[in-house]
């Protein structure tokens, strides 16, 4: 059983992995500047922050489309939103 799960978690982790790649290609390609936020000091902070001159800074939470946005992520977004920028979830 916990040889499945840890496959189940491996294999959502690969392809949450591939769609960020998708959308951090899909972005750059219309001229975005993209950042893969691996740590910060906000847990919960969405995986990309899109930068784009004369642009509002754009954050993007990438989930599969079985993947659950945890209730701090949603909080974040929320958060990111409340101060202006903008704060997306990209499921697929």
């Amino acid at each position: 059983m916990q040889l499945v799960r840890f496959f189940n978690l491996f294999i959502l982790n690969v392809t949450e992995q591939l769609i960020q790649k998708k959308v951090i290609d899909k972005y750059t390609k219309d001229g975005w500047y993209v950042i893969k936020l691996i740590r910060t000091n906000k847990n919960g902070i969405p995986d990309l922050l899109c930068l784009k001159s004369n642009e509002l800074p754009l954050f993007i939470e990438v989930k599969t489309s079985k993947g659950i946005v945890s209730e701090i992520q949603k909080y974040r977004i929320k958060e990111l939103n409340n101060f202006g920028f903008n704060a997306i979830i990209h499921k697929e």
